[in-house]
């Protein structure tokens, strides 16, 4: 990646977003607030005479835009099977535009609360959410977006850290060498789990991307859609301990497989996928470090404290990968 492609949003003025909306035949009113994303650049603008929209700028290189449709059409097929996500609009016929050397696209605005994760009626409805989406994410395989697994999540992400990050001498080799360890248990945790299945799936389905209405939960944001185990999209909406973690997947699953099924080998897969995702955010770190509004939003990547506490962390991940996994 070239110096101003990593300093592509720091062109992203108020005047240029709004002229990229009205570029499509919208007429702003002025108003625009920044919403919460670091990835790209997602922000509310207000319309004359009509509901606000969100405007989702894409960060350049991330991406193709084939990849980006790929995933827009895996939104729309959803939704045109009546299941709750919020998809991208088609304006001109076309879900993704072009404005000067940026990309985005519109998507209605769609509020909400966090989902009370620990209730049983909201696990049991996101049971039955996530079991009608991940039947039509079956149906079909991405060919162009990636799949979440050791080499992509894993190891080429202890990679970009070993070649771009900025260790500490005395850190460097306790981080490389727990970082190696817990990608062996990992692979040991995938032949444990066999040949599970692979489907498109959201990818980053935690309490922030499921909001909650009196209607129902709706999910938001597949910008890391991709194939994974039907686990993935699970996982993260699981806390506490062992127990009571267990007794959130059942309630889970029991309604989830109303509408697809699920294979219990993929249960040796939590702690695995738990780890790989914590590579890839000191990874994800490291490859923003020239954004912009990084310093602000990330001041204490980078530091010692921050490696210390990424060991510290690996280490007690590769002890809960060796336990067993879950009962439901």
């Amino acid at each position: 990646m070239t110096a101003s492609s990593l300093h592509a949003f720091a062109r992203l003025t108020p005047d240029l977003l709004l002229d990229a909306v009205e570029s499509l035949g919208f007429c702003s009113d002025g108003r625009l607030l920044a919403l919460n994303s670091y990835e790209n650049r997602v922000y509310q603008i207000g319309l004359d005479d009509a509901a606000p929209l969100i405007a989702k700028f894409y960060r350049p290189e991330r991406w193709s835009d084939a990849q980006i449709l790929e995933e827009h059409d895996f939104a729309l097929t959803l939704a045109a099977c009546e299941i709750p996500v919020v998809a991208p609009l088609a304006v001109g016929g076309q879900t993704l535009h072009h404005y000067q050397d940026f990309r985005f696209s519109l998507f209605p605005r769609r509020g909400g609360r966090s989902p009370e994760l620990d209730d049983p009626a909201t696990q049991a409805w996101l049971g039955r959410f996530l079991g009608r989406l991940h039947a039509v994410g079956e149906v079909a395989p991405y060919h162009l977006r990636p799949t979440l697994n050791l080499e992509s999540y894993g190891e080429a992400s202890l990679r970009c850290v070993q070649q771009h990050a900025h260790l500490p001498d005395d850190l460097a080799g306790s981080y490389e060498r727990a970082a190696r360890q817990a990608l062996d248990e990992v692979a040991r945790a995938f032949d444990r789990a066999g040949s599970v299945r692979w489907r498109r799936v959201h990818g980053d389905c935690h309490g922030g991307n499921v909001l909650w209405t009196p209607d129902g939960p709706h999910l938001v944001d597949l910008d890391d859609s991709c194939m994974a185990p039907a686990i993935q999209d699970l996982w993260m909406l699981l806390s506490g301990d062992r127990r009571q973690q267990s007794a959130q997947l059942l309630e889970l699953l029991i309604a989830y497989e109303d509408f697809c099924d699920f294979d219990r080998r993929e249960l040796h897969l939590i702690e695995a996928l738990r780890t790989l995702r914590l590579l890839h955010y000191s990874a994800w770190l490291t490859r923003r470090r020239d954004d912009p509004a990084f310093a602000l939003a990330f001041p204490w990547f980078d530091t010692p404290q921050y490696w210390h506490e990424r060991v510290v962390e690996l280490q007690q991940q590769l002890e809960t990968m060796r336990e067993p996994p879950l009962c439901v």
